[in-house]
């Protein structure tokens, strides 16, 4: 006897749906599904769940200096204009006051760049397997503002891995299991399935 529900798909299918239930009940909350459906995505979760506290705290602190690009009063990159061979600058500023591209010959155009220092998180060891492990099984998420609907720039990747341990593994540092919760909803309109909906508590 399996020690799963095979759902009625192939291994490959069901592997997908599975992984695609838990991406979406880790980014929204909840989802609405199938009880059996639910009962596994429940397996799964809770397990990354328990991963993400297990590690949540297992990082050092590590200061780093950084190149970040110089901005003007608008938001845009400050460019100037130095020469191809020695590196020169010829001027400060690509455009002139009338906002034309300056041209001037043997120059090339470069974005200024600063340097600053960052306090950035670096994972234990333990930790980087446990960011792997979780990577396995949740899908890459593009969120997309309202306001901004069809524009590919508006556009952000949601790091799954780094919202477990940062906000989700907070939450349930002092509870051993039990992080999701079944609700049932009644029977679905067609095939008459039983209806459920599977949340974080």
């Amino acid at each position: 006897m399996a020690m799963y529900r095979k759902l009625g798909r192939t291994s490959s299918q069901r592997k997908a749906l599975l992984r695609n239930q838990v991406t979406a009940l880790i980014n929204n909350g909840k989802i609405v599904t199938t009880d059996a459906k639910a009962k596994e995505v429940k397996k799964i979760a809770e397990s990354l769940i328990a991963l993400a506290v297990k590690e949540k705290d297992n990082f050092e602190t590590v200061t780093v200096t950084a190149k970040v690009a110089r901005k003007d009063k608008d938001g845009n990159r400050v460019k100037q204009i130095v020469d191809k061979n020695t590196g020169a600058v010829l001027a400060e500023s690509h455009r002139d006051k009338d906002g034309k591209i300056v041209r001037i010959e043997n120059g090339k155009t470069v974005t200024v760049y600063d340097e600053v220092q960052k306090e950035i998180k670096k994972d234990m060891p333990s930790r980087l397997h446990a960011r792997r492990q979780m990577k396995k099984v949740l899908y890459d998420v593009t969120e997309v503002p309202t306001e901004a609907k069809g524009k590919k720039k508006a556009t952000k990747e949601v790091d799954l891995t780094q919202k477990l341990f940062d906000e989700i593994a907070p939450k349930y540092a002092n509870r051993n299991g039990g992080y999701t919760r079944i609700i049932k909803i009644g029977q679905r309109k067609g095939d008459g399935a039983l209806e459920v909906v599977l949340e974080l508590v």
